[in-house]
């Protein structure tokens, strides 16, 4: 797997498992099963190793956040060891970008390997404090993360960390209350603090000072869940797995109009076609695909012709999108583009925090205006007002969501442009039309 290049990629694709690895022993969220497994050695191993030899590892692999930022997660642990005061080491599993589920399967699945990584984190950075921070709906991984603490507590793992003079590091959770602004790591610091979840400006930075002033390190739950393999085998081993600007695997959340959606685990630098054809089994009813998004709802959505960028940030940004969370969502033929822009746009309308005025109004107006297209009451002025909407709201925003909510509206009137000026001129959805699926056009049906 570590040499594929898009040329000698087939559909016999298969998933190359770092941080999903043993998701599918019974049990294995288990605390018997998972040592049995080699759980808990990299944790050891990391506990007998100075803390810059643990730095030089994974700035060695590359390891970036899995989050969708993408940040080096060697160089956040170094600047949390290097500022003033005790740090805190925070794993981030507030998964709320629509079609992501990756996080969810970890959590529920390898809550240890997730545990082992924070712990890894906090010894190396000098924290003594873990908080595991959880989307509120996610019952089953706030249960089994729960859980985890307390057979790790019992185990003695977590005390065996004292990274202050008579103190073990304490381990707690928070239940994130549903926002998914709380994914954007200043808010997160707010909700921990108490506050509404509304983003900071930056500097400084949470690693530097973050939750109560204190260093934080803020970590996706992914992230962490790579660095035992990276520990047990080497940062040149993890960084020879995918590609230069993106080193090692990402889990891929595949959903949408495919055979077979679910969590793939491959290296970056995968070509986009290669995960779709091959893991995902391609499109039902032999149908022609329309239109992929290749890293959540916050990257712009890519054309058929663009599937054999590779999945890496760089291969993507060649044709204009992104990696982002890795949550790929496909489109058939059957799947109307102004009625996907519309119902994206009402998501970020309801999810901005409403501190940016651009954000805040931008996303209102946006969803307004592609409502009123898709009921067939739009007109030319109205793609006008799209456009000039999609190019002042990321510019004054605070955090990304300004700019996420753009993406799907602006990629889509750039690529499907006929079909806004159907809905608008020919007074009629052309998709459910033509293959007589039921769906918001014509009437539309939504919030107000």
């Amino acid at each position: 797997m570590e040499n594929l290049t898009g040329e000698s990629m087939n559909q016999e694709i298969s998933e190359l498992r770092v941080v999903r690895d043993g998701v599918d022993i019974p049990d294995i969220h288990r605390l018997h099963v998972f040592r049995a497994h080699g759980g808990y050695a990299a944790l050891e191993k990391a506990l007998h190793l100075p803390a810059a030899h643990i730095i030089r590892e994974l700035t060695t692999s590359g390891l970036g956040g899995r989050g969708g930022a993408g940040f080096p997660t060697g160089r956040k642990w170094q600047t949390a060891r290097d500022a003033p005061g005790v740090p805190v080491v925070v794993a981030n599993g507030d998964e709320s970008e629509p079609g992501a589920f990756k996080d969810r399967e970890l959590m529920e699945t390898l809550p240890h390997r997730i545990l082992e990584g924070a712990l890894i984190a906090a010894h190396t950075v000098g924290a003594d404090q873990v908080i595991l921070f959880v989307r509120g709906e996610y019952d089953r991984a706030h249960q089994r993360l729960t859980e985890a603490v307390a057979e790790a507590s019992e185990a003695g793992i977590i005390s065996a960390l004292t990274n202050t003079p008579g103190d073990a590091v304490s381990v707690h959770l928070h239940r994130s209350a549903g926002a998914y602004i709380c994914g954007e790591e200043t808010a997160l610091i707010e909700a921990l603090e108490g506050n509404r979840p509304m983003p900071r400006g930056k500097p400084p930075f949470p690693a530097v000072s973050g939750y109560l002033g204190r260093p934080t390190v803020i970590n996706n739950v992914e992230t962490l869940a790579a660095v035992p393999a990276i520990l047990n085998r080497g940062g040149d081993w993890y960084r020879a797995l995918g590609a230069p600007d993106c080193p090692g695997t990402r889990v891929f959340s595949l959903s949408g109009n495919v055979r077979f959606p679910g969590n793939y685990e491959l290296p970056t630098g995968t070509p986009l076609r290669a995960l779709i054809e091959g893991p995902g089994g391609g499109v039902p009813g032999d149908r022609a695909i329309k239109a992929v998004i290749p890293g959540g709802t916050s990257t712009p959505l890519l054309t058929p012709d663009m599937l054999d960028a590779p999945l890496s940030p760089q291969g993507l940004a060649t044709v204009g999108s992104a990696l982002g969370t890795g949550s790929v969502i496909v489109y058939d033929e059957t799947n109307c583009m102004v009625d996907l822009a519309a119902n994206m746009s009402l998501f970020y309308r309801d999810e901005s925090c409403g501190k940016c005025t651009p954000c805040r109004d931008g996303t209102h107006l946006m969803h307004e205006i592609l409502s009123r297209i898709e009921a067939g009451t739009g007109d030319r002025d109205d793609l006008a007002q799209l456009e000039r909407i999609c190019g002042y709201v990321p510019g004054g925003s605070v955090c990304g969501l300004g700019p996420a909510a753009v993406a799907p509206v602006a990629s889509s009137l750039r690529h499907f442009r006929g079909e806004y000026m159907d809905h608008i001129s020919g007074g009629h959805c052309p998709v459910f039309k033509r293959y007589e699926v039921r769906g918001q056009c014509f009437p539309v049906i939504r919030s107000p």
